[in-house]
Parts: structure tokens; sequence; C-alpha cells
């Protein structure tokens, strides 16, 4: 075994600095599903900056270090605060933020949401029938996305008020009517966050011919 050890070091000491990088460090997220369309793709793997807010101990929910605060407009990794699953999504309320939705229509501590720029897209579902869509780029609180409504998908279209707690924040997915997000799953603590999405590393259309999608590779995730 001590020989083994020995004849292996280097590739050990790769190992574990390897395994720190991702831990601590830096990380990588697949999108598995539509929740975050048109923004992110099935498909897509984002480079995810785990130093975006905390530095944790690896493998753990334990902040050693706070790096930086979440702000409204990141789009985030997180552990479920249901089942900790790991999910992404866009925040849209942080602390102290008072956040509602009447009729699709998100409003952040009075101020209502601007929507331009309407366009209709047929959206891919998971049953193999398409349904018509509604992208739009949304205006609030200083930022701006693109987002998605699927006006005959049931979905909670409206809610609030809600005040989010402290050290918490209110996530959004973009496609607005197939987003399990903080209107089903509750705020998330910011212990549960894992880092911010910054940047697309690969992608390839796994919904349809698999082909790689060199558009997006780099992209960077607004």
């Amino acid at each position: 075994m001590n020989r083994w050890l020995s004849t292996n070091r280097g590739f050990i000491v790769f190992l574990l600095c390897f395994a720190f990088f991702r831990t601590a460090i830096a990380d990588w997220n697949p999108i598995p599903s539509g929740s975050m369309r048109p923004t992110l793709l099935e498909g897509d793997v984002v480079l995810v900056n785990r130093l975006a807010y905390d530095f944790k101990l690896p493998l753990s929910d334990i902040a050693l270090l706070h790096l930086g605060a979440p702000r409204r407009g990141d789009v985030v990794t997180f552990s479920s605060p249901v089942d900790g699953t790991r999910l992404i999504k866009r925040v849209v309320g942080i602390a102290g933020d008072v956040v509602e939705m009447h009729n699709e229509v998100l409003t952040i501590n009075g101020a209502a949401a601007q929507y331009e720029d309407a366009s209709a897209v047929s959206e891919p579902m998971p049953s193999g029938i398409d349904t018509p869509g509604i992208r739009s780029t949304e205006r609030l609180a200083g930022s701006e996305r693109r987002v998605q409504f699927l006006p005959e998908v049931p979905a909670r279209r409206d809610f609030g008020p809600v005040v989010v707690p402290a050290d918490s924040v209110f996530v959004l997915g973009d496609n607005r009517d197939n987003s399990a997000d903080s209107r089903y799953i509750g705020v998330v603590p910011r212990r549960l966050l894992i880092g911010r999405a910054h940047h697309i590393l690969v992608s390839a259309d796994i919904k349809g011919s698999w082909m790689p999608r060199i558009e997006r590779i780099a992209e960077r995730v607004r």
C-alpha cells in the first residue's frame, strides 16, 4: 500500500486539489430542464463561481467567510430548502424586499416590472407537444432579463406580498409558468446558496439532434 501511495503521489495530490477546487472555488452545473428558458437551455453547462457569496467548508453549508451579497438579477445555484435538490434560478428579491405578483406582473417594493419587446414562440413540453408562449424583456429594480410566459400552462401567476427574511433570497425561473421556484418551495436561505452562474461552458441540443450549440459556448449568463 505504501509503495502504491508513493508511486501515485502526484496523481493523488491532483485529485485532492481538483476536489477542493470543485467543492470550494468553482463548479459546473448542467441544465436539465427548461425552467430558465430562454436564458438557459436544456443541455447548457454553466460555470458556477462558488466564491461569489461565501467561502464554505468543502462538502458543507458552513460559511467560513462572507465574500459578497446576492443581488437582484443574479442567476444562482442552490440546494432546494424542500428536498436538497440542486436548482438554478434567478434572484428577484433580497432580504427586506416585498415581493408580489399579480397576473404575471412582478412587483418589488411597490414598483411593478415593465415588459417590452414581446414576441411569440412555440415551447417544447415534456409531453412532446409544443405549447404557445410569449417572450418579453422584463425590467425591474435596476436589472433586466428575457422571460417567458406560457398562457395555456397551469401556473401560480398571483402571490404575495411576501417579505423576504434576513439572510434569504426570493428566486424565480425565467420560464415563469414552468418553474418550481420560491412560489412553491419558499424563500432560499443564504446558507443554501452554492454560487453564481456566470458563463456557459458548453452546450448541446439534448432535446433534439444532440449537436453542439457552438454559438452558446462562453456566452455570459445575464
